[in-house]
């Protein structure tokens, strides 16, 4: 579970000083798909980045599983975001001169998974996510929608507790993006994850249990009433 206690981010701007969160206080509890919307600047990829350790908060508590990610020396917190928390942006961020396999080996090189088991982690990740027989093909010979996938698959490949996502189907057309919100949905239920995922895609948020808005470093979260 996710507790946000207070959260501020501010950064210097020339001579002004730009409030990106101011005062977040927010729970997300295990097993929990949040969406969060807002106006550009607003604070959401700020937002999600404290979720992933990626960036530190100003002051406040960002706590998972009861461990503050604000106050964990970086070699901690690099173990944390490589065991437990999945990542997928909105450019893929593949390695071009390597295989749809190959990409989504990288996740597990980390953790100091022997290459024989990474192969075969990797071939079922992929094979999950239906592209079981693009296991050899480069970046460049796939769709951005099966691009998106390979890079879902990486996200998971390491058996994460959360995954994140920014903007995923920002690239793609209305038919890749259906196909790969029905992949993210799945995994999302199939897996047991508590999957955030920013975006601006307005019929993407009314699907979701929650939604978060932000606006000028504040936040807001409502419930949805689905069927």
């Amino acid at each position: 579970m996710y507790d946000l206690r207070n959260v501020t981010k501010r950064y210097t701007r020339g001579k002004d000083t730009v409030h990106a969160l101011d005062g977040i206080d927010l729970t997300i509890p295990d097993g929990d798909r949040l969406v969060i919307q807002g106006p550009t600047g607003g604070g959401k990829s700020t937002l999600l980045q404290m979720l992933g350790g990626l960036d530190r908060p100003t002051s406040g508590e960002v706590v998972l599983d009861g461990t503050d990610l604000a106050r964990l020396p970086e070699a901690r917190l690099t173990r944390v975001r490589s065991e437990s928390i999945g990542f997928v942006f909105q450019s893929f961020n593949l390695i071009p001169t390597l295989t749809a396999q190959e990409n989504v080996e990288t996740a597990l090189v980390p953790l100091g998974v022997k290459a024989k088991e990474r192969r075969e982690r990797a071939a079922e990740a992929l094979t999950s996510v239906g592209l079981g027989e693009r296991l050899g093909h480069l970046p460049g010979e796939m769709s951005g929608g099966q691009q998106q996938r390979v890079a879902i698959a990486r996200a998971l490949v390491k058996q994460p507790k959360v995954l994140l996502a920014d903007e995923p189907t920002g690239n793609l057309d209305e038919g890749m993006r259906d196909e790969v919100m029905d992949v993210l949905e799945r995994m999302w239920k199939e897996l047991g994850l508590t999957f955030v995922m920013v975006t601006h895609d307005s019929a993407l948020a009314r699907k979701a249990p929650r939604v978060a808005t932000l606006r000028k470093g504040r936040i807001t979260v409502k419930e949805n009433a689905l069927p």
